[in-house]
């Protein structure tokens, strides 16, 4: 393994700065041999492109660069979802992978597991019709609001409201209504994190999880992310208030429905 850097002028030594979140076989106390590399030998070492994420632990790391090494035939692809979060709480691994090309989406899912030991949630989808949708569904910009991709991206969106798409995906979060005894709290968490998105959306409000989340703590006071994660809400007081912030997002929906 090697890891290339750039000397630092420092007050008394100069020095090599080495990222804490790095592949195993460089620790700390370790001896290692400095060498020279002229820039001409430098040819085509880039670093993956990170959006909107602060750090990821180093065994992920090696997940995200397995899988960009096994898909390096394709235009681009991006990690997102709760993998990127910290912490080991994730089910699966979310996958878009940017092609103009047919994949076998089961044959895909497969391998990640038989070789990773992870459950994928993959999408294969061409560049214009990513920029499409992220222009129509605030849930795919909240799933983009942060993400890994091999190669550098940036997506420049402008909100087009089809008010039919966003009741389909406001009844996804119906089920915390309906079943409120009988979902975890986590899904409790996503129904009511969707709920938010599409109601920025609607207000023509910038979507990322941490805007998401503000809103949430916001309206129903602080921590309560933490206390639905851990299926610890006061049910009536809760309930009392998702349903009316789910019937105000629903009635502006169905007013641009018979506007349209």
């Amino acid at each position: 393994m090697e890891i290339i850097g750039k000397i630092s002028k420092g007050t008394k030594m100069d020095q090599i700065y080495i990222s804490k979140e790095r592949v195993p076989g460089f620790e700390v106390g370790g001896t290692v041999l400095i060498k020279l590399i002229p820039k001409t030998g430098i040819t085509s070492r880039t670093n993956n492109f990170h959006y909107n994420i602060k750090s990821i632990e180093p065994i992920k790391n090696i997940i995200v660069k397995e899988i960009f090494r096994n898909f390096d035939y394709l235009d681009n692809v991006i990690i997102t979802g709760s993998f990127l979060e910290r912490g080991f709480g994730f089910n699966d691994i979310d996958i878009i992978l940017i092609t103009e090309n047919k994949l076998d989406l089961s044959k895909l899912n497969l391998y990640i597991h038989n070789n990773l030991g992870l459950n994928a949630h993959i999408i294969s989808i061409d560049s214009k019709s990513l920029l499409e949708g992220l222009s129509v569904d605030p849930l795919f910009q909240l799933m983009l609001s942060r993400f890994i991709s091999k190669k550098r991206v940036i997506f420049k969106k402008n909100n087009k409201i089809n008010y039919k798409t966003l009741d389909l995906h406001l009844l996804k979060s119906k089920i915390l209504i309906d079943n409120y005894d009988f979902i975890t709290g986590k899904e409790k968490y996503k129904s009511t994190r969707n709920l938010f998105a599409i109601l920025l959306f609607l207000n023509n409000q910038k979507i990322t999880l941490e805007s998401v989340n503000s809103e949430i703590n916001q309206y129903f006071g602080k921590d309560t992310i933490r206390k639905m994660n851990e299926n610890m809400l006061e049910k009536r007081v809760f309930l009392k208030k998702y349903k009316e912030i789910y019937n105000k997002t629903l009635n502006k929906i169905m007013d641009g429905i018979k506007n349209e």
